[in-house]
């Protein structure tokens, strides 16, 4: 299965150094297809005082520090086009926040490189039309029409991360992962997932779901599972609430391996 597991953004070299270190295991066991996942700049972040990350330059530096000590392969998301050229010479999976699904001056971009390109579903998006924001891709990529073989072929990948309920939460309706999964691979972020939007100026979350929606998700079937992690999500400088800590996520993939040999079998 594929894992992207990482913090949210990169605080410190030293932090990221040391969860990429707890992190080793996943990308030695060879049932698991392991990157590493940071990000650089969190443009998205609810204020403007909001701690964002290291930028474009020092983030690219640290994740070359990264691939280097530990051989991970990488993944990062990028919020504009101009980005998308730098980023791609470090890391290889190229991530499209869900607020950017349907930005198609970016897609085209992530298109044009060598990068495995990672497409979250934005939170107001109807499954079905995922499709579109894949043929993007796609099309820019030589490939006519969408469905799983093509964008496997061409690495395209699907994330779900909940749907807008209202006006402080999120939900995750199971039926999505089966028809995303027509056309592309489809990653669950059990994290994101359990985010609560508008707490007075900042995202909460509560991280004490994740368990029960990576279980969810991987019975129903997906590809891969994605997790923000960190040694301690209290003191994280970014969407600490929905975070889990490094020991809850060790007993948690056992539990999914577990699931998914019934799924599969």
């Amino acid at each position: 299965m594929i894992l992207i597991a990482g913090p949210c953004v990169i605080e410190s070299r030293e932090s990221i150094m040391r969860i990429a270190e707890a992190l080793k295991r996943y990308d030695e066991d060879e049932t698991i297809d392991f990157y590493f996942k940071a990000s650089f700049d969190k443009a998205n972040r609810t204020s403007l005082e909001s701690y964002r990350g290291p930028g474009l330059e020092e983030g690219m530096r640290i994740f070359e520090e990264v691939k280097q000590e530990f051989g991970y392969k990488t993944l990062t998301d990028v919020h504009e086009s101009y980005q998308v050229p730098e980023v791609a010479k470090v890391v290889d999976v190229l991530q499209i926040p869900a607020f950017l699904c349907r930005q198609t001056d970016l897609l085209v971009a992530a298109a044009k490189t060598e990068c495995v390109v990672n497409i979250k579903k934005g939170q107001f998006m109807v499954p079905a039309d995922m499709q579109y924001s894949v043929l993007k891709v796609l099309k820019t990529r030589g490939f006519d029409s969408a469905d799983y073989a093509r964008s496997q072929k061409a690495g395209v990948w699907l994330t779900e991360r909940g749907s807008t309920f209202g006006y402080g939460n999120l939900v995750v309706d199971m039926r999505s992962l089966p028809i995303m999964r027509q056309f592309a691979p489809v990653i669950f972020d059990a994290t994101h997932s359990v985010q609560m939007p508008g707490q007075g100026g900042k995202t909460g979350g509560d991280s004490s779901f994740v368990p029960y929606l990576a279980r969810a998700a991987s019975a129903v079937g997906v590809d891969g599972l994605f997790f923000e992690t960190h040694f301690d999500p209290s003191q994280a400088l970014s969407d600490g609430p929905n975070m889990i800590q490094l020991d809850v996520l060790d007993r948690l993939i056992e539990q999914i391996k577990a699931i998914r040999e019934i799924v599969e079998s």
